[in-house]
């Protein structure tokens, strides 16, 4: 017994934190972790490394720029100019005339990347983003109903918080499977999940009819369930929603007192010819005044996804329409706890809503990288989505959006077994042993929510294409050995 006792222990922190789970950075990218410091450490000191790959291959999350996308040049340009203003005298032929042109208008407006802004973000900042959303919906959007919030995933916690009372079961609806920041914040914040499933045999499809099921069985259990969240397009599975079945949402959110989540952060990523991105904002209003004004919906948007990958600077944002000015004070109460978000993720969310116009020195290049990222992730999505399906005991569906694949895979009895002697999910055991043997890192689908019976592993097509043939070939080969092994 240590002579001092600490006071923050395990059995006295916060219970809650303790069974909240997020596998995204779970245990097996913990693996992959130790295991790319053993490769470094073994490169530092010129000796063998003694695992059978070169490198750690992080298909764990959608993260682009850390598997090699390179940022867009404008964005860059201005961040540059924002945090060292200097640069436009002393070096001004190294930047685009517009790229100069963008930052001196921020920094003419009062935007200071190294001081606090508006607890909300910069107010014209939010004006760029309401004349976003305008121009994308067809609808007028004002500023004053935007929040600035570090990523997309803070905007959430801000709208979860206030949404769930600690002295009753409130429900948030969510699908299944789902990204789990929804499921792990539920936990923390002491809120229900219900969870609504997606039929993997049709896509992963939303089937309407079941939201109505769900609903009756959590209120039969006493829950009261407060707000709907609908992933679109979806993250795991890349399923994109059919404007019938957005409508029937919208149909059951007001039918069934729910605010409506739109977590649309993938809105960019849309891969299907023929298929554009349509927010439900856009469809709310055009089911006429009737309908849109009883819908109170929070819509999610970022620059970690998209084309942009901006992951690190988390700019984000949630746009609320038709909720009370009470309630509009107490979610700037709380943001305001925070000082605001921060700041060049703020200039980011600027140039993402604001880019280069036709006729701009920075256009044709902008385009030109938009485009590559754009067509280069639906060459990747194809072409892993295919490979994987041609695997013995894989299941894909062909991913329509987002950055991911949610493949199905048989595992033998014996390696089920074997998973439970060695206390973990089977679809755990199979991915620590993947990023162990490949150096592939994915996520296990238990962190995401799967039919029970099931296996799954969540995987992003973000590799460089050159290696993708190289990713696929690894999993062949593994799960050829994994299956022979526990046969």
């Amino acid at each position: 017994m240590s002579e001092y006792e600490h006071i923050a222990r395990t059995d006295t922190i916060n219970p809650r934190v303790l069974v909240a789970k997020y596998e995204v950075r779970g245990a097996v990218t913990l693996r992959a972790t130790e295991l790319e410091d053993q490769l470094m450490e073994a490169k530092k000191k010129g000796v063998p490394s003694g695992l059978p790959f070169d490198y750690v291959t992080y298909c764990n999350i959608g993260n682009p720029q850390k598997l090699k996308q390179k940022p867009l040049t404008f964005i860059r340009q201005v961040c540059a100019l924002m945090e060292c203003p200097e640069l436009m005298e002393k070096c001004p032929d190294a930047f685009a005339p517009d790229a100069i042109a963008r930052a001196k208008r921020l920094l003419d407006a009062g935007f200071l990347t190294g001081t606090y802004s508006f607890s909300k973000g910069h107010a014209l900042i939010r004006k760029d983003i309401a004349e976003f959303i305008t121009a994308r919906d067809g609808f007028p959007c004002d500023p004053d109903t935007i929040y600035c919030t570090d990523g997309a995933s803070m905007a959430v916690r801000h709208m979860l918080d206030l949404l769930i009372r600690q002295e009753e079961k409130i429900g948030i609806m969510t699908p299944s499977p789902q990204y789990p920041l929804y499921a792990s914040l539920l936990c923390l914040y002491n809120g229900c999940q219900v969870a609504y499933p997606l039929n993997e045999e049709a896509g992963w499809s939303l089937v309407p009819a079941e939201l109505d099921r769900i609903w009756e069985e959590a209120t039969a259990k006493g829950i009261n369930c407060r707000a709907l969240v609908i992933i679109n397009p979806n993250n795991p599975t890349g399923q994109i929603l059919s404007l019938e079945c957005m409508q029937e949402v919208i149909r059951f959110c007001i039918k069934r007192r729910l605010v409506l989540f739109a977590d649309e952060v993938y809105q960019e990523n849309v891969y299907e010819d023929g298929t554009k991105f349509v927010s439900f904002r856009k469809v709310a209003h055009d089911m006429g005044d009737d309908v849109f004004k009883r819908l109170e919906l929070a819509s999610f948007h970022s620059v970690s996804k998209g084309f942009l990958g901006e992951c690190g600077h988390r700019g984000g944002y949630v746009q609320l329409d038709n909720f009370l000015p009470e309630v509009h004070a107490m979610l700037y109460k709380m943001v305001s706890i925070g000082l605001c978000s921060n700041t060049v993720g703020q200039v980011v969310l600027d140039c993402m809503v604001n880019p280069p116009k036709p006729g701009e020195p920075s256009y044709e290049l902008y385009e030109k990288e938009k485009n590559d990222i754009i067509q280069s992730l639906k060459r990747r999505a194809v072409k892993l989505s295919q490979a994987i399906n041609s695997l013995e005991g894989f299941t894909c569906s062909k991913p329509s959006g987002s950055m991911y694949l949610f493949p199905s895979v048989v595992l033998p009895p014996k390696a089920i077994e074997a998973a439970k002697a060695a206390g973990v999910p089977p679809d755990t055991f199979y991915s620590l042993q993947l990023v162990e043997q490949t150096g592939i890192c994915v996520v296990p689908g238990s962190g995401f929510g799967q039919r029970e019976g099931t296996f799954h592993f969540r995987i992003t097509f973000l590799p460089p294409e050159d290696q993708i043939d190289s990713v696929v070939e690894s999993i062949k080969k593994f799960h050829a050995n994994f299956v022979a092994k526990y046969k």
